[in-house]
């Protein structure tokens, strides 16, 4: 083999090594660029689950324990149609099981009485004589929302309801904190306040499109009387195929009373 062709071949070797070389340095770099721009990405991913799960513990220390609990209150009742209804109630609550309640019109003449339990609902119409008898998925008739006894119970004390650790991200306004996720039913979005963590209101889109079904829950006017925040005005909001706005003001409460709760159905009463 001739000097020159062997000069040529070493040249052809040093020009393949060259350029192998210089194609895994830029594969190395490359390599290092991305690996730092995934390690900050992980970084933000991790902060901003560490920042979710605080402001969840957060809203959640503000959950109120109780084994009983009563109150008197203004409801004002509105469909969509345009039908409104006001009315007084008391309500009395025993944890986990069950929720009594009747409701006064304004004249002081009381026009329905209320007897809840884990599996069933119980009404007395006063104004009809009439005594109904349903299973507990009736509260999911008359509210449009999928609620049973323990739910309720949480509705009306103020503790945040259909309310789990499944939230995936956040975002910001001023003096709040948006807490978005989805759960069994529901898209959710939890809004409190940036520093006292209370619970403004909550958002729940139907995860079942052909429902489109929106409600939207207000709380409002804060106080620490009985040694934790308690929300003395709730706006209670639904819209799917009908409206209806149920707004709820607290005039008196009580924690773990000794109480009673009263419900006989009359003989005269047709039954329904």
């Amino acid at each position: 083999m001739s000097l020159r062709l062997l000069s040529l071949l070493a040249l052809i070797v040093m020009l393949c090594s060259c350029r192998a070389t210089k194609t895994i340095q830029t594969a190395i770099v490359k390599k290092d660029t991305v690996s730092a721009e995934d390690l900050s990405r992980e970084r933000a991913r991790l902060d901003s689950i560490a920042f979710i799960q605080d402001s969840y513990r957060q809203l959640a220390a503000h959950h109120i324990s109780y084994t009983t609990f009563t109150a008197k209150m203004d409801v004002d009742y509105e469909e969509g149609d345009g039908k409104r209804l006001s009315v007084n109630a008391q309500v009395r609550i025993y944890k986990d099981s069950v929720i009594w309640a009747s409701l006064t019109a304004l004249l002081g003449i009381e026009g329905l009485r209320a007897y809840i339990t884990r599996d069933s609902v119980k009404l007395l119409d006063k104004q009809n004589k009439v005594y109904i008898a349903r299973s507990v998925a009736y509260l999911r008739e008359i509210t449009a929302l999928p609620l049973d006894l323990f739910s309720l119970q949480e509705l009306l004390i103020g503790n945040p309801v259909f309310f789990d650790s499944t939230f995936t991200s956040y975002s910001r306004a001023p003096g709040t904190i948006s807490l978005h996720g989805v759960n069994t039913f529901f898209k959710l979005l939890f809004t409190i306040g940036e520093t006292d963590k209370l619970l403004q209101s909550a958002k729940f889109d139907d995860l079942d499109e052909i429902r489109n079904r929106t409600s939207f829950l207000l709380y409002g006017e804060y106080e620490n009387k009985a040694g934790f925040p308690f929300s003395l005005k709730r706006n209670i909001s639904v819209s799917e195929k009908k409206k209806l706005n149920v707004e709820i003001r607290y005039r008196q409460y009580a924690f773990n009373e000794t109480l009673s709760f009263p419900f006989s159905v009359p003989k005269n009463y047709r039954r329904d």
